[in-house]
């Protein structure tokens, strides 16, 4: 096939195309923006591959995704492209309702027009993959709720709203016009090539440095931690092999508070590279409790039931296995 990954220089789209490209033999078409997050250096394994090509496009400019999708004869589009950030969302929200809902819309519309032009086979193999977030379902007050596939969405903040938004246009898209979609929302990501604004890089990147380590509150939000290469096999079959119309939640089985986060990847810390600051024994003396952030969820944690028995996925990565991995890696960066 030809899969178009939009947003491809991100965090979870580069990790994406560095799977397709090492196991499978599709063409890939990176399309990204290169904002601030984009980071072509995640893809430098594979610049050089005659089967990656990276288009710098904006998603909101339906000319050049006109020619994109026609010039390479696309099969499969994985649209990851978006903004993310929620701290950020709640700073300057117009980006997030660009990218994230007219650049979703833009999207559709394209894929809607280039595929009815296609011959009666190809029309029927083309498919559309929306990735999202947990976040769309707002939180959880009750220890013992999982977000499911029908749990009502409840955003919290501009971020969620957006992507919530961005949902429905794809539901919308399928139901209306017939566009084969399907869609996933996932838990909270981590591992290399995370840019810095995210949790656990600004945990590993301040502690090194000696920096104070800001906890919203009391730290007690809970979330659900998903290694991004787990992310992205899943990703791989709800593509291919999923169901068209249907929702799949991707979960990492991992649910911790943002306290206990913050003092694993400080242990990992002290037994890797111990601190050499005077004054400082561990790491976890840097931590320091600001103010918490306007409509902070409490809670998200993903039944991951149905994307197990429909597609046989399930998380390698532990919690502990995998924020080892990742602690190295930015150590290694730092060398």
């Amino acid at each position: 096939m030809n899969i178009l990954v939009t947003g491809g220089a991100g965090f979870i789209g580069s990790a994406l195309i560095r799977y397709l490209i090492a196991h499978t033999n599709h063409q890939v078409i990176n399309v990204d923006k290169l904002t601030y997050a984009g980071n072509l250096a995640a893809l430098t394994s594979v610049t050089d591959n005659p089967r990656y090509h990276f288009e710098q496009v904006d998603i909101c400019n339906r000319t050049e995704l006109d020619r994109i999708l026609n010039d390479h004869q696309v099969n499969l589009v994985m649209h990851l492209a978006a903004e993310s950030h929620v701290d950020r969302s709640i700073d300057k929200p117009a980006a997030f309702i660009e990218t994230n809902i007219l650049g979703t819309y833009t999207l559709l519309e394209a894929c809607r027009c280039y595929r009815q032009q296609l011959p009666a086979q190809a029309q029927a193999e083309f498919r559309f993959h929306h990735v999202s977030t947990d976040e769309v379902y707002g939180d959880l007050a009750d220890s013992g709720d999982l977000f499911t596939e029908n749990t009502a969405y409840a955003p919290s903040s501009p971020y969620s709203a957006s992507k919530a938004a961005s949902d429905h246009l794809v539901r919308a898209w399928l139901r209306t016009y017939g566009l084969p979609a399907v869609l996933t929302n996932c838990s909270n990501n981590y591992g290399p090539y995370q840019y810095r604004e995210k949790l656990i890089p600004l945990l590993i990147e301040r502690a090194i440095a000696g920096q104070p380590l800001p906890v919203y509150g009391d730290g007690q939000q809970i979330r659900d931690w998903l290694y991004v290469d787990d992310h992205v096999r899943a990703l791989y079959l709800v593509a291919t092999r999923g169901k068209i119309g249907e929702t799949y939640n991707i979960g990492g089985h991992n649910e911790l508070t943002n306290l206990e986060v913050i003092e694993q990847v400080c242990k990992i810390l002290d037994e890797i590279k111990p601190s050499a600051m005077t004054g400082i024994k561990h790491y976890r003396e840097l931590i320091t409790f600001v103010a918490d952030r306007p409509g902070h969820d409490i809670r998200y944690a993903i039944d991951a039931t149905k994307i197990a028995k429909a597609l046989g996925w399930t998380p390698t990565e532990t919690f502990a296995t995998g924020i080892k991995k990742t602690v190295n890696w930015y150590l290694d960066l730092g060398k």
